[in-house]
């Protein structure tokens, strides 16, 4: 039965599973080139930087991938929950529901996980290149591709996917079937004791840890600031519209004055916390991990003239990237799949007499106040994994940041929240609003 309806799901919901397969893509590429990035690690000249970085990165690329498919199939499953309801109205047992959205996971995965085998492998050409320029790899080396590379990039594609499914899935195919179809009719209310203790412990630790940072070496502190703003994150990302409610109800207030369409964005996203928690949260992983790691650099480069060798800080911004490009993947396939969910919406609007131009205009205040609420929370969570660390080692817990890096921020975000908004919205104007209402009451 599971099998049955894995298939039945992948079928019907086809756009949801985008998502899932470009994180999936995106990892296997990012393992498969640091797996061959290791394999040059033990020639004579090497610096010890290199291994570290494929080290760090493949790991890394394992927790983001199970983060980045936990995120993507969380929005899978919401629009599935109608269906594995009833499912389980009909006597299906909760392990059946599992694994129903772990093949289907996997199903995703798989295809994915073979085509980036084989982009890593290009792309740890230019990699390479880069190194080399840079002194960390002697000339004289070869770069050589294994064929280990394929079944770790299955492994790692197979085993991210089962947990990010399994995490995703886990509460609601445990609900009773007369509660899960009532969850899945009018939403989810409340966020459990659970997920709120775990919330605020993530953030209590990553408060801590910050602060005893402040009584290590300096360059051992930078490399663990990373875990510091992944609690943070974390704590983000579990106490959801609990904290990111709060927050765009801030950023939405000055928007009402940009007349019907904006005011029609700040009642949305007010009225919808969870659903767009879902998609502030890696934008926050994304402008928090950005503006930390950049931060430290140009922070330390303005108060001591160097922010480290010019390889150190090229192998740290190639990292930085990737992050961001999983962070990235994650929000625009949530802002994405929110909009696709709202198509009956949007042509009961046109319905009423709403005009395209309104609509449009509302999706564009959407992003926003998506974008500016995920630009608030991400960079409150850089200071507070900065400051600590900045205060002892240059007298100021403020970090230095040239207006060009804020604006590349700014503005990135920006960016892929409206196109990642606007696009499916653009797309169910095409359709006409009465077939859109028909098909999908």
């Amino acid at each position: 039965m599971g099998t049955g309806l894995a298939r039945s799901a992948l079928r019907g919901h086809r756009p949801a599973f985008v998502g899932t397969t470009v994180a999936a893509l995106f990892a296997a590429t990012v393992v498969s080139a640091s797996t061959t990035m290791m394999s040059v690690t033990g020639a004579e000249g090497v610096s010890a930087e290199v291994g570290d970085m494929a080290v760090v990165l493949l790991i890394g690329s394992i927790y983001m991938s199970i983060f980045v498919v936990a995120s993507t199939m969380g929005t899978a499953v919401a629009q599935q929950h109608r269906e594995l309801a009833l499912v389980r109205t009909v006597g299906a047992r909760p392990r059946q529901v599992r694994r129903a959205v772990v093949v289907q996971a996997v199903a995703a995965a798989v295809p994915a996980a073979l085509v980036g085998c084989v982009l890593g492998a290009l792309l740890a050409r230019p990699w390479f290149a880069g190194m080399q320029a840079y002194g960390l790899i002697p000339a004289g080396t070869v770069l050589r591709f294994g064929w280990v590379t394929l079944p770790v990039c299955l492994g790692v594609a197979v085993v991210t996917s089962a947990a990010a499914a399994l995490l995703s899935s886990v509460r609601f195919s445990l609900l009773r079937p007369a509660r899960a179809l009532g969850e899945a009719t009018a939403g989810r209310r409340g966020l459990g004791w659970l997920r709120t203790l775990l919330g605020l412990v993530a953030v209590a630790g990553g408060a801590v840890l910050s602060v005893l940072l402040t009584k290590v070496a300096s360059d051992k502190a930078g490399q663990a600031s990373f875990v510091v703003l992944l609690l943070f994150c974390a704590g983000a990302g579990l106490l959801g519209p609990r904290v990111v409610g709060p927050a765009a109800w801030l950023v939405s207030a000055p928007v009402r004055r940009f007349g019907a369409g904006a005011r029609l964005a700040m009642l949305h996203v007010r009225a919808q916390p969870r659903r767009f928690a879902a998609a502030v949260v890696p934008l926050v992983l994304m402008t928090g991990f950005g503006l930390t790691k950049i931060g430290m650099r140009t922070t330390a480069e303005h108060h001591g003239g160097s922010a480290g060798s010019a390889g150190e800080v090229w192998l740290d911004y190639v990292g930085t990237g990737l992050y961001a490009g999983f962070a990235a993947i994650a929000a625009a396939n949530t802002l994405a799949m929110v909009s696709f969910e709202r198509r009956r919406e949007i042509a009961l609007l046109r319905v009423v007499g709403t005009l395209p131009g309104q609509i449009r205009a509302m999706a564009r205040w959407e992003a926003v106040i998506v974008a500016g609420t995920a630009l608030v929370m991400g960079g409150l969570i850089s200071l507070a994994t900065m400051a600590p660390m900045l205060a002892q080692a240059f007298g100021s817990p403020f970090p230095y940041l040239p207006w060009p890096v804020l604006a590349s921020v700014v503005g990135g975000t920006l960016l892929l929240a409206i196109l990642a908004t606007g696009l499916p919205v653009r797309s169910a104007l095409r359709r006409r609003a009465i077939t859109v209402v028909g098909a999908t009451a």
